[in-house]
């Protein structure tokens, strides 16, 4: 159905990578450069962050939203809700009927597995590269993971019975959706065996890079609590990993924040899990 399709998508994922930084120099600003990079639309007309709009006029800085052709955007525009999502605002239910969903402008979401004892890991993360809830995608109204905003952002809700009837004429869309939805797959993938086979210290590096990557700052307010319960483990646990990164003068720990001091040495200290990750999101890239 899609094989003609050609829509050019650019995303950058990971900012700040290339430029070690030390105690003073801090990665936000290589970060927000990097994100504010322009978006191609089938390889004509060059868009940036808040070039295009919702029908109220806040801006759209939504990845998959800046690439999808004009024709399809404006169909899909009366239908963009603005709204702030704070930290720890629940999306969406595990095994619930999906209602909404939501294209972030900034801000993190983390998909959460929670067994029935009560016990919760994260398995995979959602920016403003993306979308949630992914099974959309494929016409599934149910997940079986919770949706919870891990960093405090804002972005656009939209009826999934809306999005649904807007598809079949939107096959542009229609194809960043799947496509998103399987590199997201695979990442969920990689981190159920992350978590099973690597190291706590190990798996905070990959967490702490892929949420710099999508919030665009050094300094990601979190709790150690918090941290517990993304990662499967305990508070007391993630208190030993982070100390030990901080005395490599890595992060640097302070009550409810953690402040990323060398994004190289972070690399390094990290498994292989997150450069692997990267690679499935330059999978994103349409040629």
């Amino acid at each position: 159905m899609f094989g003609c399709m050609k829509v050019s998508m650019r995303i950058s994922m990971s900012p700040g990578i290339q430029t070690p930084v030390t105690k003073t120099q801090y990665p936000e600003a290589s970060v927000r450069k990097k994100n504010e990079k322009a978006v191609a639309v089938q390889g004509s007309h060059l868009l940036h962050p808040g070039e295009r709009t919702n029908s109220e006029g806040k801006p759209v800085v939504n990845a998959i939203l800046l690439t999808m052709p004009d024709n399809e955007f404006q169909a899909v525009r009366p239908h963009l809700q603005f709204t702030d999502l704070p930290q720890r605002a629940r999306l969406h239910e595990a095994n619930q009927k999906l209602e909404d969903v939501y294209f972030l402008n900034s801000g993190m979401v983390s998909l959460v597995f929670t067994t029935r004892s009560g016990e919760s890991v994260e398995v995979g993360v959602v920016g403003n590269e993306g979308f949630t809830p992914v099974p959309i995608a494929s016409g599934f109204r149910r997940s079986p993971h919770h949706a919870v905003m891990q960093i405090a952002g804002e972005g656009f809700k939209v009826s999934a019975n809306v999005l649904e009837s807007l598809l079949p004429s939107s096959p542009a869309l229609h194809t960043m959706l799947h496509r998103y939805a399987a590199v997201h797959g695979l990442q969920v993938a990689q981190t159920a065996g992350c978590n099973r086979l690597h190291d706590l210290e190990q798996r905070l590096s990959r967490w702490l890079l892929l949420t710099q990557d999508r919030v665009g700052s050094g300094l990601l307010r979190i709790t150690h609590d918090f941290l517990a319960t993304m990662l499967g483990t305990d508070r007391p646990s993630v208190s030993l990993a982070a100390g030990v990164l901080q005395r490599k003068k890595i992060i640097e720990y302070a009550h409810g924040s953690v402040k990323i001091l060398n994004r190289k040495k972070l690399e390094t200290s990290a498994c292989e899990c997150y450069s692997l990750i990267q690679q499935f999101n330059g999978e994103l890239a349409l040629r």
